[in-house]
Parts: structure tokens; C-alpha cells; sequence
């Protein structure tokens, strides 16, 4: 089965992409919301940030504690890598479980993850898909989605490779701006991912 890769700056409407091929019955696995569900669910994880954070990590009743791993991450770069260290091994494994329970009859799967290229898991697929979008207009979106701050939603921008560096590792790209239409750009794609040989 075909594995595709899809990935896209914050507020590059990845994950708007994403539905419109879940509506055309394709499965996607969400890396990003599976790595928040791992944090208090895979035990090798768990015990991994216990080790690296502090016991404090978690609360009591096994909730984690996003505030004091933040406290530490934050404007940390090198405990940003660590705690990436531990999460993405554990989102590979979650996906290969996915992939192998996922309905054989779809002629190929998506998997959306933020940090495809930064993490690696583009290796993983067959080919990678790049949902691009205006900088001012992804700010914008995310400012409006989130509440935050031009400069917050900058810093989290600056994390993340540039769309230059990411058009150079991918197979196909999506433009996501008021003059683009997504919904052909999807069935132009899903038409190539279902032809024999592709």
C-alpha cells in the first residue's frame, strides 16, 4: 500500500487537506495528535520524560504536565531535541501499528505530521506531499486560531525548516492561498496516488 507523507508549516491548512482526502476515503494518521495521546499512553515514552524531565512531569492522576515541560523546552533548542528524541520513536512505532491495522481496500494512506522532514519520518512514505501558504497569511491564521502573538506564532514558525528547504524534499506541492483552489489540487493528486504503477 502506497504511503504517503503530508506536511506543511503551521498554518499552511495541512490538516484542511487532510480532511478533504479523509472525505475521499483515504486513511490519515495524525502524527501530531498521536504524539499528544503517546505522552500519557506509551509506557516506554512516559518512562523515557520521567527520566529526562523530572518526576514532575506527570501529575498524579497521570496527566502530563505541559506547563513545567514547557518551562523546560521552551527556549531550550538542545531539551526541545531531547524531548523530540523520545516522542518520535514512539509516533513511528504507533504508525507502523496503524499501518497494519488500516483497511486494506484504500488505494494508499496519508500520514500528516508537522515535522515530517525535521523528524525523518519522510523516509517513511513513498512520496511527500508540501501544503504551502502565504507567510503573512499563515501568521494571520494562526494568530486568529490560536489567540496568540505575531511573535509567538514567529518563534513557533522559526522551529520549523523553511518552505524552500521542504519544497527540495517533496514530491508534489499544494498551494493553500485565497487564489488556489484546494479541492482540484487534491483530486489532481488523489488521481495520480490511484493510477496503476504510480
Amino acid at each position: 500500500m502506497l504511503k504517503i507523507g503530508i506536511t506543511g508549516g503551521i498554518g499552511s491548512g495541512k490538516t484542511t487537506v487532510c480532511k478533504i482526502f479523509e472525505v475521499l476515503g483515504i486513511p490519515v494518521f495524525y502524527a501530531d495528535s498521536q504524539a499528544k495521546a503517546l505522552m500519557t499512553t506509551d509506557p516506554i515514552l512516559m518512562a523515557g520524560v520521567r527520566e529526562a524531565f523530572g518526576k514532575h512531569s506527570y501529575r498524579a492522576d497521570g496527566s502530563l504536565d505541559n506547563q513545567h515541560i514547557a518551562g523546560i523546552v521552551f527556549n531550550d533548542d538542545e531539551q526541545l531535541a531531547r524531548l523530540n528524541a523520545l516522542v518520535h520513536p514512539a509516533v513511528f512505532r504507533a504508525f507502523d501499528v496503524w499501518v497494519a491495522a488500516v483497511d486494506r481496500r484504500a488505494p494508499y494512506i496519508l500520514k500528516e505530521a508537522a515535522l515530517l522532514f525535521e523528524s525523518g519520518s519522510y523516509r517513511m512514505c513513498d512520496r511527500n506531499v508540501l501544503v504551502t501558504a502565504p507567510l503573512e497569511l499563515r501568521i494571520g491564521r494562526v494568530m486568529e486560531r490560536d489567540g496568540a502573538s505575531r511573535d509567538a506564532v514567529l518563534q513557533r514558525i522559526a522551529r520549523q525548516f523553511d518552505d524552500e528547504t521542504k519544497e527540495k524534499m517533496a514530491d508534489y506541492l499544494i498551494t493553500n492561498q485565497e487564489d488556489a483552489a484546494l479541492i482540484p489540487q487534491v483530486m489532481r493528486l488523489h488521481r495520480q496516488f490511484t493510477e496503476p504503477g504510480s
